[in-house]
């Protein structure tokens, strides 16, 4: 699915799906202002070799997630994003490989207080990558609107059914 929209403010939802069958499928869901869908990419399974998880050690997951899987869909897009959300953790290392703001979404607790760096937006909460303390505002900002009008974490699950429904063709 790809559609040009010229000036029109768009936000990235990028994810990981985990198949022990298969591998590690990424997904990348461009949507408008109001959550409709612009664009969307997908990884083909990324398989690690027992020789890949020897000689990446403890910094696989950025490596595959933020490298591997996530800069190669950020580059597929027709579209930029004014910020490019994840679900996954591992997912934040791309913020390497993008000028875009990146961050982490998830549904917060109400009875923790989120720790320095991350906000909360209603239910949920938004922490950008360490080292990002810059993209804080413009993030606040931006979401603000989308949130309006979208729930920030049920893209994701658009993207992981899409998946899964390409799995079994």
């Amino acid at each position: 699915m790809e559609q040009q929209t010229q000036g029109a403010t768009v936000f990235g939802f990028l994810t990981a799906l985990d198949s022990p069958t298969h591998g590690v499928f990424g997904g990348y869901l461009v949507v408008d202002a109001i959550g409709r869908p612009i664009e969307f990419h997908c990884t083909a399974p990324v398989k690690v070799s027992r020789a890949q998880q020897i000689l990446y050690g403890a910094s696989l997951p950025g490596h595959l997630h933020g490298q591997q899987i996530g800069a190669a869909l950020l580059a597929e897009g027709s579209v930029t994003p004014i910020v490019v959300l994840t679900d996954h953790n591992a997912m934040l290392s791309v913020r390497q490989h993008t000028p875009l703001p990146v961050a982490l979404v998830g549904l917060r607790s109400e009875a923790a207080e989120p720790p320095p760096g991350v906000f909360a937006m209603g239910d949920v909460y938004v922490c950008p990558p360490a080292g990002s303390a810059d993209d804080t505002d413009a993030l606040r900002q931006h979401l603000d609107h989308l949130r309006v009008a979208v729930d920030l974490t049920e893209p994701f699950e658009r993207i992981r059914a899409a998946i899964e429904e390409a799995q079994r063709h």
